[in-house]
């Protein structure tokens, strides 16, 4: 639910807010309220969340893997937890992305390939023989599994012979008579046998097929299978997913002495759309809470497993965690899991590292995941893409000395960087002005909200301008205030007059009389609005300034008509051809329109991005500034159209990624943001070296100086 500050309860009460803290690690803070959101979900009362099984999702880039390593990394080392992770995705030769982590923790790596588990091993009860090898044929052969061919691999693994795989197809090959005779026995094993022939003569040899079984130490404190190596559309991992399982729920779950238990699975799209595997994760997360167990799934969307199995997934997962997704499956994952409209449209502008929390039946917020250096260190898995960053430089400033001419800068070439120049006005001073093409329509929005009955989107609409104009002007300022005038016509508009006759009263001990609350809330054109500010006045005439005489103004008139309407001519025809080209452009604007644009900037050593995302109404614009996991990044900063949004590195924490939405009276209009970086060389008090931004709704984005076309990462 929608969080405030304490210190406002007072004043703003009643209100939509929520003073819920979990017990635990620190995983980020709020960007609702800047709170530390701390979660350990097996600490916290089974009454507020009877399951500790968690779900994240989200697209490349969003850092959703990330926030799983974290959390792995601080639970281990804060609280004891032990933990197997299922890796299928790496990067260049180094293994698995987890790898790194692991060795950090003095755990172990283990490698597809590598490694050789005996599914007929007599380490496993026969019960698990039989299901582990009913996972081995599904995998590879779903509809060799019928009734006959169930009772000839039951028969064949009671065969002496039946101690391996190998040992195993050939005891459905060649079965002894039974309560069938051999020749039915073998028709019916025929296709076991041939499915489970991919593992021991086939493309799989050398996972299943060994004669002894050495299984993995159940003691460490991590343990990484790694199957990153592997095609990603093999039938291999959905194959040593089953087998994984079974070692985990029959021997580590039964072993481990730890406290708790986490089975991580990265990329669970690849297992769960295998039917035999999936049922044993389904087994595993609804026998979780008895076994001490956690379930932490990690995958890209839900709609790739399709409605029935994406639900059942959700249902049984009480903490969900999502990072940005396109708008589409945004709404699909709102429907899912009845998030509200607000939190729906926020998730395609998350940034990097951010995500919506969804913690039990109720707690929603937004959080920005905080790393130390050693956990950038230990969670980078952006390697290549930096590789490629830093060549596109390297080739970039050859070519400006062979070319020093095509520069702007070519007269300082291998001279030291200018220093940061010192700050003579204060922080919130910007000596730059910008066109006005925003307008503030929140309250309309509000307000239209509970005309139309949606009363609990209004209240919490409204709620988020509240508190977002208290942290920009102070608790007692006229926006604040006005968010209260706003939120009593709101509680007229859905039926509760006591409680808008409340908020009045708290609007008049502000301070403010009844003419400023009828110009706030009639909507009068005539009056004065707090957001519009003071009108400049009207010259007046001076008073030594000599009276005009009428009667050259009766002399003249003919002649000053003839040359106006001459004017108005002129001025129609160019407007016309103005208005005309003018179209055109809109046309082409609105047939490339994109809703979202960004800008790579290298500013003071730090490579940031710039994005500018329109929302799916087009009313309003949100602008970020990011440099996620840059190591010199220490101040970012963003301003446009009045507005601005500051962070600071402190204590070894990576600034967070500052955040503008600011409403649009036209959609294909173009924006234009000022973003300031702070680098290595950048000390409190000095002013942080800037840029000047104009972003497209079609995705391009320029220089607003030069007018020169950016590059975007988005």
């Amino acid at each position: 639910m929608i969080r405030l500050p304490s210190s406002h309860a007072a004043i703003t009460a009643p209100l939509v807010a929520s003073s819920t803290h979990f017990p635990g690690i620190l995983i980020g803070r709020s960007l609702l309220d800047g709170r530390e959101f701390h979660l350990s979900p097996v600490l916290t009362e089974a009454t507020v969340l009877p399951s500790t099984n968690s779900l994240a999702l989200g697209g490349l880039g969003s850092g959703k893997s990330t926030t799983a390593k974290v959390r792995a990394r601080r639970e281990i080392l804060d609280h004891g937890h032990q933990y197997v992770v299922i890796d299928s995705f790496g990067e260049d030769s180094a293994g698995g992305e987890w790898a790194p982590l692991v060795h950090s923790l003095g755990g172990r790596v283990i490698e597809a390939g590598a490694f050789t588990l005996n599914p007929c091993s007599d380490l496993f009860p026969p019960e698990v023989r039989e299901q582990l090898v009913r996972s081995l044929i599904a995998a590879v052969e779903p509809g060799a599994l019928t009734h006959q061919a169930t009772h000839a691999l039951q028969h064949a693994l009671n065969h002496p012979r039946a101690t391996s795989l190998n040992g195993l197809v050939d005891a459905l090959i060649r079965p002894d008579d039974g309560r069938w005779p051999a020749a039915k026995l073998t028709e019916w094993g025929e296709g076991a046998a041939i499915a489970l022939s991919r593992y021991t003569e086939g493309s799989l040899r050398g996972l299943f097929d060994g004669e002894g079984a050495s299984l993995p130490e159940t003691d460490l404190p991590i343990l990484s299978f790694d199957f990153s190596a592997l095609d990603r559309n093999s039938p291999a991992i959905p194959s040593l997913m089953a087998a994984v399982s079974c070692w985990a729920e029959h021997v580590w779950l039964r072993q481990s002495t730890a406290v708790h238990r986490h089975l991580v699975i990265e990329e669970a799209w690849q297992i769960l759309l295998s039917p035999a595997t999936s049922e044993l994760i389904q087994r595993l997360l609804k026998n979780s809470r008895k076994a001490a167990l956690s379930m932490d799934v990690v995958m890209h969307t839900l709609s790739d497993l399709g409605e029935g199995r994406a639900q059942d997934l959700a249902r049984l997962c009480e903490i969900v965690h999502i990072g940005r997704l396109g708008p589409e499956e945004a709404a699909i994952i709102g429907a899912l899991l009845g998030l509200p409209a607000w939190v729906v449209e926020k998730i395609p502008t998350l940034g990097p590292g951010q995500a919506i929390w969804k913690v039990g039946p109720h707690y929603i917020d937004v959080i920005q995941t905080v790393l130390s250096e050693e956990e950038v260190r230990l969670t980078d898995t952006s390697t290549r893409r930096r590789t490629a960053q830093q060549a596109t430089v390297v080739e970039h400033e050859t070519v400006t000395e062979e070319n020093p001419q095509t520069g702007p800068d070519h007269n300082n070439q291998g001279e030291e960087p200018p220093a940061p120049v010192q700050l003579e006005k204060g922080e919130d001073d910007w000596d730059w002005e910008m066109p006005p093409n925003v307008i503030d329509g929140r309250h309309q929005a509000v307000l239209q909200a509970a005309a139309e009955g949606r009363c609990n989107e209004a209240a919490e609409l409204a709620a988020l301008g509240e508190r977002h104009d208290i942290n920009a002007h102070g608790i007692n300022s006229d926006e604040a205030a006005s968010w209260l005038s706003t939120r009593a016509r709101v509680a007229d508009l859905c039926g509760s007059p006591a409680q808008a006759a409340q908020l009045r009263a708290t609007v008049t001990r502000m301070g403010k009389d009844d003419a400023w609350f009828e110009q706030t809330t009639t909507g009068d054109s005539t009056a004065p609005e707090w957001h519009r500010g003071p009108q400049p006045p009207i010259p007046a005439p001076s008073a030594d300034e000599p009276a005009p005489d009428p009667r050259a103004r009766r002399r003249t008139w003919p002649y000053v008509t003839a040359i106006a309407v001459l004017g108005i001519t002129i001025a129609g025809v160019s407007q016309y051809a103005a208005n005309e080209e003018r179209d055109e452009e809109r046309q082409a604007k609105a047939a490339a329109y994109k809703g979202r644009s960004g800008a790579a900037l290298d500013i003071d050593g730090v490579h940031a991005d710039v994005v500018a995302h329109w929302t799916k109404d087009r009313k309003r614009v949100v602008l970020e500034l990011s440099a996620p996991f840059e190591h010199n990044a220490k101040f970012l900063r963003i301003d446009g159209y009045g507005k601005n949004a500051s962070t600071v590195r402190k204590s070894g924490w990576f600034p967070q990624a500052p955040e503008i939405a600011l409403p649009v009276k036209d959609a294909l209009a173009d924006v234009t943001v000022r973003v300031a970086v702070g680098g290595k060389s950048w000390k409190e008090g000095i002013r942080a070296h800037s840029r000047t931004v104009r972003l497209s709704p079609t995705g391009v984005a320029y220089d607003a100086g030069s007018g020169k076309k950016l590059p975007s990462d988005i």
